[in-house]
């Protein structure tokens, strides 16, 4: 983090960022604050639909599939 060399040394605008540049000059930006109002545009109808009733399906269930036997080594007798 920087240090502060000399305080109020800039007279503030709110709205606006101060930054330092490259050059070391301090600048001043207006901040970004979402973007323009949009125009109220005219009011379409709305129409209501109707009610639609789903019948309820029953889901089947998955089938799964057995499970694999581990393979059993022989043991060799000498």
């Amino acid at each position: 983090m920087g240090k502060i060399i000399i305080k109020k040394a800039v007279e503030r605008k709110p709205g606006h960022l101060y930054y330092v540049d490259g050059q070391g000059n301090v600048c001043e930006a207006k901040m970004a604050r979402g973007g323009k109002k949009k125009k109220k545009a005219a009011k379409k109808k709305t129409v209501k639909k109707k009610a639609v009733k789903k019948k309820a399906v029953k889901k089947k269930a998955a089938k799964k599939k057995p499970a694999k036997k581990k393979a059993v080594k022989k043991k060799k007798k000498k």
